[in-house]
């Protein structure tokens, strides 16, 4: 059972992103109340439980905890880890004193609020602290680049290959782009950021194979989810029982980008739903899910390889959220190595039929192939790949 990543096309139009540690209900109500139309909120009720969540999981822009929470200890672990250390963390306490201020200053905290949120503009300062931690990046980033040279023959390769490649698939590309357009509205190709070799940053190419409106979709689909177990308090046209007469709801909350009742999220809190799956996801357009299952949605990355951004074989490029978090000397050295379409951990283990493959065991495998790529090392790669295509999983 696999837990859902949200793709580069669904986190490009995500709202505010906060962990909210507290696990009192009278707070976690106000708070959602408060700011739940204009944040996306996810409640967990321990300092523990959100340090294993941001280690297994997509760091959220920030994490506001109480000070009797652990929050100050749970800073202070924060900072001491490489990839969370810039992670903007907001302390709440019930009186706000000049020790306690000195306390958090030392300690690198972001900001101080009451707990009550009765001064202060919680929303224009996780704002600021968005932009902040993307000029963090971007420095970090420019410090840590490596001199990464491509010899002629990979370059060469690379150019010949996809060239010829664009030139025979250009009616296929130009089919695929029409039915796009005719499908759904929305731009053809869908560009995201990546890090690639030398920690070079770059825009890569996909077509578009979801609605531009798939973040606004979710709060709709709970009904979708797999793994979603039968709320103990039913819902009838989106009203629990006790708002059912009344035809509205008079207790709305906003949690987790979706719209609930207060009384159906107290009761539904219980029972920890920690996966989601959509066995048909009406998000993914109709022309989409077929560009996803045979893989034509990567095809626009071929003028990526012409350009140069990345070569035909290499360590995957990765989103900036995950090379940020590789930015040590332990782990830095894979992006020593060319960037590609397809690399040696997507044609070993996974290609042998093995479904799970950890992260430590991936980095690993890119370290090896920027420390022993060669002629004959890609010439490898690049026949495994095919066997690789026609295994159950996707790579």
């Amino acid at each position: 059972m696999d837990k859902i990543r949200p793709n580069d096309e669904e986190r490009a139009s995500f709202p505010i992103k906060v962990i909210l540690v507290e696990n009192d209900d009278n707070v976690i109500v106000s708070f959602l109340k408060r700011f739940g139309t204009r944040l996306n909120i996810k409640v967990i009720e321990s300092a523990e439980e959100c340090l294993v969540f941001i280690r297994n999981t997509y760091p959220p822009d920030a994490i506001i905890i109480d000070r009797n929470m652990g929050g100050v200890k749970f800073l202070e672990t924060v900072r001491q880890e490489n990839w969370t250390h810039t992670l903007p963390v907001v302390i709440t306490t019930d009186q706000i004193t000049q020790d306690l201020i000195k306390e958090i200053v030392a300690r690198n905290g972001d900001d101080l609020f009451p707990k009550s949120f009765s001064h202060g503009d919680l929303v224009t300062r996780l704002e600021y602290f968005i932009k902040r931690r993307h000029y963090q990046s971007a420095k970090q980033a420019r410090s840590n680049v490596l001199a990464v040279k491509i010899p002629f023959w990979k370059r060469f390769i690379d150019v010949t290959s996809t060239g010829f490649a664009l030139l025979i698939l250009s009616p296929l590309l130009a089919t695929v782009a029409v039915l796009i357009k005719l499908d759904s509205k929305g731009p053809i190709v869908y560009k995201s950021r990546r890090v690639g070799a030398g920690y070079k940053v770059f825009e890569i190419y996909k077509f578009r194979t979801m609605r531009t409106d798939a973040d606004q979709m979710i709060k709709n689909m709970g009904s979708l989810n797999m793994y979603t177990k039968e709320a103990t308090e039913k819902k009838i046209d989106g009203l629990c029982n006790d708002c059912t007469l009344g035809g509205t709801c008079r207790q709305t909350l906003y949690l987790d980008g979706e719209e609930t009742c207060e009384k159906v999220y107290l009761n539904q809190k219980k029972e920890k739903v920690a996966f989601m799956k959509f066995q048909n996801d009406p998000r993914i357009t109709k022309i989409g899910g077929f560009l996803r299952n045979s893989s034509i949605d990567e095809l626009p990355q071929l003028f990526n390889i012409f350009m140069g951004d990345m070569s035909l074989i290499g360590n995957r490029p990765l989103p900036l959220y995950e090379a940020e978090r590789l930015t040590t000397d332990k782990y830095i050295e894979r992006f020593a190595g060319p960037g590609g379409l397809t690399g040696l951990w997507q044609v070993t283990k996974r290609g042998k039929g093995k479904k799970e493959m950890t992260e430590e065991e991936r980095i690993e495998l890119d370290i090896n192939y920027a420390r022993n790529f060669s002629f004959k090392y890609d010439m490898k790669i690049f026949f495994m790949t095919f066997p690789a295509l026609l295994q159950s999983e996707n790579v």
